[in-house]
């Protein structure tokens, strides 16, 4: 019924390249399909002092890896976790909340990480560029994603990603300085990709950088421009 609705529809959105490439693989009609990524508020995501950061949200000075996902086995946070194991002093603070969450202690615990380990459950929106801007980096080891709003979120606040070889990541991580796609998804990989980023940290401009072709205004234009051709205006 999906592929039917599409075929016969006049114009498709897809959040990435590589959903594109998927929905035409399924028989969508790809001449029909635009890309149109998601946008990010700028004024709002943006490089702030770490310190001031970590302050603000009670979390520790030294190495922070940072993450923000429902506590979901889709999100691949124990595989973060895991890769923790082989990050020495190195501390992980996630934001979300959800069923894996014991299973997530428990992992931390069995691994000897638990210490280093901050589940935060629900983040208020308003406090999500403050942790994003509190990180060395970012980490999201998802099984799959479109186009992650928090991939950007967390460039546009300076902050460079560690993130699996899903969706429009390559497209999302185009330079150096946004940080890291995963070869593979595994801990080893996460924390060889981390260990990087924390021994040689891009200049955070540079990072910030990577996310103004996400803006709320592009992302606007693209789409009025969209429902325009689909109209026939």
């Amino acid at each position: 019924m999906i592929l039917e609705a599409g075929r016969h529809a006049g114009g498709l959105l897809a959040v990435s390249a590589a959903l594109k490439r998927d929905m035409a693989a399924l028989g969508l009609p790809e001449d029909r399909i635009a890309v149109h990524y998601t946008g990010v508020d700028l004024s709002r995501f943006q490089p702030i002092e770490r310190p001031a950061a970590r302050a603000a949200l009670g979390l520790p000075e030294g190495p922070l890896l940072v993450s923000v996902g429902a506590l979901v086995p889709l999100k691949g946070h124990a595989l973060t976790i895991d890769a923790l194991a082989r990050l020495p002093g190195v501390t992980l603070a996630i934001a979300g909340d959800g069923p894996e969450r014991a299973t997530l202690q428990a992992l931390a615990a069995r691994l000897g990480v638990a210490d280093r380990v901050r589940l935060l459950g629900h983040v208020a929106h308003a406090d999500i560029p403050k942790l994003l801007a509190a990180g060395d980096a970012m980490v999201l080891a998802s099984e799959r994603e479109g186009l992650a709003n928090a991939w950007v979120e967390a460039l546009a606040c300076g902050t460079p990603i560690v993130v699996t070889d899903v969706g429009g990541a390559r497209e999302v991580v185009d330079r150096p300085a946004a940080g890291r796609v995963l070869a593979t998804r595994t801990p080893d990989a996460i924390a060889d990709a981390a260990r990087a980023l924390l021994a040689a940290p891009p200049p955070r401009a540079q990072t910030a950088l990577a996310a103004q072709r996400f803006t709320w205004a592009r992302n606007s234009a693209a789409l009025a421009a969209h429902l325009a051709r689909v109209a026939g205006l």
